[in-house]
């Protein structure tokens, strides 16, 4: 008897069951009208209810996390309200889905931010590169460095993003700790250049991201987070990655999330120099359920699974442009190509629209 792919075996995730390991990705998809996400994001999640779970696309907790233009919040009544059609839908239809909490931090504009006002960041470090505006393409800016007291006004309103997440319907909360982001700014050297109790260290830059999650579980204990500890994305770097966020994976352990999302990077993805963090690498020092993202392929997925260093994977593009994936990866069927030309913004086309087998 031909054993089954442990892609299709239950988990346990906090206090949900998932009856597989196939995740829907957080993907941004830049449809939010006026940062309120668009009602037909009920049909586009619905569709992909069979995942074993859905993330959403990155919501800004506050006014200041903006960072592009069209994507939702979870700040606002109207927000809130809007998220609630979304999450009725997908439980309608069996499924379960977190909402990933976000902060941008220096990846933003001063056209995004109330007042015009600069971003802010662990340390003025500007990026390289630009941010796509309803402007054009603008060179981004140096961003203003954080105080102290702004930091806890900011962890609070990760805590106020869980509590509203929770009222609009949700399973469990992602916090978005990746990809160059106000988390991921604090944690890497290459833009933590503080010098007081959340800078230096590796203990002290951990700080900013543990308080984080502390809060969020203080609310919710349906918490997770995602880092990606290699990626150059949005200019970052980090001198010793897998110091800091072996030290992260250890702090984690002890605080019981409901997951623990890691990107792996691609070979083009890396920062120069660095070794790459990889799950094997975090997989002895983090206990709780790992999830890994890397454009994993049914059998590559198979292969971290059984290997031990992985207990889900999520799935991006694939997702995008097979609602039904986890049936074509279990019956090995053809996958719909994905079409970038709709990644981002407008209508259906490429957004429910993607067929099913049937």
């Amino acid at each position: 008897m031909t054993q089954p792919m442990k892609l299709f075996t239950p988990i346990k995730v906090g206090n949900l069951t998932l009856p597989n390991r196939v995740v829907m990705a957080p993907m941004t998809r830049s449809r939010a009208v006026g940062n309120v996400i668009n009602p037909s994001a009920a049909t586009y999640y619905g569709q992909r209810s069979s995942a074993g779970l859905i993330v959403t696309e990155a919501s800004q907790i506050c006014a200041q996390g903006i960072g592009y233009p069209d994507t939702p919040g979870i700040h606002t009544e109207a927000q809130v309200s809007a998220w609630k059609k979304i999450t009725a839908e997908v439980h309608s239809r069996g499924g379960r889905i977190f909402l990933q909490l976000w902060h941008v931090g220096r990846i933003s504009h001063p056209l995004f931010q109330p007042n015009g006002d600069l971003p802010v960041s662990a340390s003025a470090v500007a990026p390289k590169g630009s941010s796509y505006t309803h402007e054009g393409m603008k060179e981004f800016v140096t961003p203003r460095a954080l105080e102290i007291a702004e930091i806890k006004k900011i962890v609070e309103q990760y805590a106020q993003g869980a509590r509203n997440a929770k009222h609009a319907g949700f399973d469990g909360v992602e916090i978005h700790g990746a990809n160059g982001y106000l988390i991921d700014q604090f944690l890497r050297d290459g833009t933590n250049k503080r010098t007081d109790a959340y800078g230096g260290s590796i203990a002290n830059r951990l700080r900013f991201a543990l308080e984080v999650v502390d809060a969020v579980r203080a609310e919710w204990d349906q918490t997770a987070l995602r880092i990606s500890p290699s990626g150059a994305f949005n200019d970052m770097y980090d001198s010793d990655p897998l110091a800091t966020f072996g030290a992260l994976a250890r702090e984690l352990d002890q605080r019981k999330l409901a997951y623990l999302h890691l990107v792996e990077p691609g070979e083009a993805d890396i920062a120069a120099g660095q070794k790459p963090v990889r799950a094997a690498d975090l997989r002895p020092l983090f206990h709780g359920p790992l999830m890994v993202n890397a454009g994993y392929t049914a059998a590559r997925a198979e292969q971290v699974l059984a290997a031990g260093n992985a207990d889900l994977v999520s799935f991006g593009q694939s997702f995008l442009a097979n609602p039904d994936l986890p049936r074509r990866l279990r019956d090995e069927l053809t996958l719909n190509p994905a079409n970038p030309k709709t990644f981002y913004g407008g209508t259906e086309a490429g957004y429910t629209d993607y067929p099913f087998v049937d």
